[in-house]
């Protein structure tokens, strides 16, 4: 099994389930700074040129919410559950996508990106808008996580994964997490978990 990564915040959950799970990957780092995703051998994977992407057998997988799950269920394990939990995994997947990590990411895009990568000043406005619709869904994370330790149920999902995934790089990004504390409990409780915060391995280590 290959699971193919560079070190972003998507390909970081996949890196991390597949941590956490002790799954026998190898993993092959793609050089998004070379332009590896766009070589023909790794568009044979990923038409979409992105990471992470997954092989398994005669699987190809993207997406990293997809990859998440197909490790999960591969182990037998509970981070993918297989009762009424799944339904609900899938509801925190899908806004995750559409509504906090989505506004994350424009903050991280902007503020980390752009300037690391000389892609030109950032753009106030879509900062300004981003920035609203942060605190509109960190709202709404903050409010059901108070009470609980893990997004869905009483243990740990892909859920968890997914969303935290942007967390990482909250100072950079100038996410404000110190107004919403219940996320900043239950992320430090994520961050406890050494397949988090270490998952991707060395260049030096994926290429041997």
């Amino acid at each position: 099994m290959k699971l193919y990564y560079f070190e972003t915040p998507n390909a970081r959950k996949a890196c991390a389930v597949a941590r956490y799970l002790k799954t026998p990957v190898e993993f092959v780092r793609v050089d998004l700074t070379k332009g590896e995703h766009k070589a023909p051998a790794f568009l044979a994977i990923n038409p979409n040129g992105k990471v992470p992407a997954l092989e398994d057998g005669d699987v190809r997988l993207w997406e990293s919410a997809a990859i998440m799950c197909h490790l999960a269920d591969r182990a037998g394990s509970s981070l993918w559950p297989k009762d009424a939990r799944q339904i609900d995994v899938v509801r925190w997947l899908s806004w995750d996508a559409t509504h906090f990590s989505r506004h994350a990411g424009t903050l991280f895009f902007q503020r980390v990106i752009k300037p690391h990568f000389g892609l030109g000043e950032p753009d106030l406005v879509a900062i300004d808008e981003a920035m609203g619709f942060f605190r509109q869904f960190a709202g709404v994370l903050d409010g059901h996580l108070r009470g609980r330790d893990h997004l869905v149920g009483d243990g740990l999902t892909v859920a968890d994964f997914a969303v935290g995934s942007f967390l990482p790089h909250a100072r950079d990004a100038r996410l404000p997490l110190d107004e919403f504390v219940e996320i900043s409990r239950w992320y430090a409780q994520l961050e406890q978990l050494p397949a988090w915060r270490e998952p991707f391995p060395t260049p030096a280590a994926s290429a041997a």
